[in-house]
């Protein structure tokens, strides 16, 4: 065999060692640049946050429909920005009510009352769950204040990442930086499916320690919002909010006729539901929604 045949062997040895060492010992994420924007997306590869320019959300007055829960969960992230105590949110119920709505207008509702903003949203998906305490690592000795939000989180039958949410809400010994609050919406109040906290009764030795064990992630979350399904009344209220906003002509009873036919057509009233026919009318009247 030529020697250039053992030093290309060689090197391909070194490439496969290198590679292996690279997996092994990933380099430290470059620190990120906060004045960027005021709210990022978390990408756990390559371990980084990505700005997002323009996020995309409605005014808090226009969630008229969910008042108590949105003066609840803006007073929480008010003491928080302001470096008081608060706690974790978990905003769970009847999809299309607004539960990411309200995430997303609170953080701005907060930062526009502050002089200097420093509340940063930074959003995780569900399925990067497990990569949260990266995210912790990157992001505690920063001098702003963050709401990691996680939209739509649920957690199926064998699936054992809520472990990491756990220890990064209050577990572990570092445990969730003071300049962090978690917020999350569900349409479950327990995270995890029903079949699942029974199966577990059902073939645990200690079925109540093993039930525990799955309930008790919700009780990581100090603060729990209900979100209901919507009368008519609030349902149109929705309507009539949206139509005066974006200064849509129409008079009221066509507003509600139509509106109500909307709805019926859909077979539910939501929030999303609401916006969805504004954004129709909107679209019949030649109208940009900004």
């Amino acid at each position: 065999m030529s020697q250039h045949s053992e030093i290309e062997k060689l090197n391909a040895k070194l490439d496969s060692l290198l590679e292996l060492v690279s997996r092994a010992f990933p380099p430290r994420p470059a620190r990120p640049d906060m004045e960027s924007a005021d709210a990022f997306v978390w990408l756990p590869r390559p371990g980084e946050l990505q700005p997002v320019p323009k996020v995309n959300r409605v005014d808090i007055s226009l969630l008229c429909a969910v008042s108590r829960v949105r003066d609840l969960l803006l007073d929480n992230t008010k003491r928080f920005a302001k470096g008081l105590p608060a706690n974790n949110a978990l905003l769970w119920g009847a999809r299309g009510m607004g539960k990411s709505a309200l995430v997303k207008a609170v953080h701005a509702a907060v930062n526009a009352a502050d002089e200097t903003p420093s509340l940063k949203l930074i959003e995780i998906h569900r399925e990067d769950i497990e990569s949260l305490p990266a995210l912790m690592a990157l992001i505690r000795a920063e001098n702003h204040r963050f709401l990691v939000f996680c939209d739509d989180l649920s957690f199926d039958t064998d699936d054992t990442s809520y472990k990491s949410l756990k220890a990064v809400l209050e577990g572990g010994i570092e445990g969730r930086p003071d300049n962090v609050l978690f917020y999350a919406t569900s349409n479950r109040r327990h995270l995890l499916p029903r079949d699942m906290i029974e199966n577990e009764r059902s073939t645990a030795i200690n079925p109540a320690e093993a039930v525990e064990e799955k309930v008790s992630l919700s009780d990581r979350f100090g603060l729990w919002l209900g979100f209901h399904k919507c009368s008519q009344d609030d349902y149109l209220d929705m309507v009539r909010g949206y139509a005066a906003h974006f200064e849509l002509a129409i008079a009221p009873d066509d507003l509600r006729a139509q509106a109500l036919e909307w709805a019926t057509t859909r077979g539910s009233r939501s929030g999303r539901v609401a916006y969805q026919f504004i954004q129709d009318l909107a679209g019949r009247q030649g109208k940009v929604l900004d």
